[in-house]
């Protein structure tokens, strides 16, 4: 298929709703194409039709796990706590998060050929799919975070921490 320009944090259509898909037609599933070939050009384990300019209730994820999917008009009930981690995006390039998620969610979609479809998912699956669902809503993790680093500042804590278990380590011998 395509490869799309990726929108970048900047970019107002980022910050609006999408519209629920009312059929899911050849064009819709050519988008939802697209979608994949942007997000593994990208190198990432998800994607939403806004990210790519396109106000649709859409997105894909691949978490790498086995769990490839297309979730059109998505549903979601979140349960379970709340765990913090990092995440970073596609439309907020060179930079991480640390983001406040709901361990689990059930989520009722129509997948990619229009066919209803429910999923329960936890810790890294779950996160991605509250994550590319907020671009649904016009939401950036960056709205969520209480905390965005760049990834030089990532860099240096694993250095230090790298260099505080070294010296742990050498304390023991």
């Amino acid at each position: 298929m395509a490869l799309r320009q990726v929108r970048i944090n900047e970019d107002p259509v980022l910050h609006k709703e999408a519209r629920e898909v009312k059929k899911v037609n050849q064009h819709i599933q050519e988008l939802v194409q697209d979608l994949f070939d942007t997000m593994y050009e990208e190198d990432g384990v998800g994607i939403a039709a806004p990210q790519v300019g396109v106000l649709r209730r859409i997105f894909v994820v691949d978490d790498r796990e086995g769990n490839k999917l297309c979730l059109i008009n998505p549903k979601l009930s979140l349960s379970g706590d709340q765990v913090l981690g990092m995440e970073g995006c596609l439309s907020v390039p060179e930079k991480q998060g640390s983001v406040s998620r709901y361990q689990r969610v059930k989520v009722d979609y129509l997948d990619e050929n229009g066919q209803a479809q429910s999923l329960e998912a936890e810790d890294f699956l779950a996160r991605i799919i509250q994550h590319e669902n907020d671009h649904l809503d016009g939401v950036l993790y960056t709205d969520r975070a209480e905390k965005v680093y760049t990834f030089e500042e990532i860099e240096e804590m694993q250095r230090k921490a790298r260099e505080k278990a070294a010296q742990e380590e050498a304390e023991k011998e």
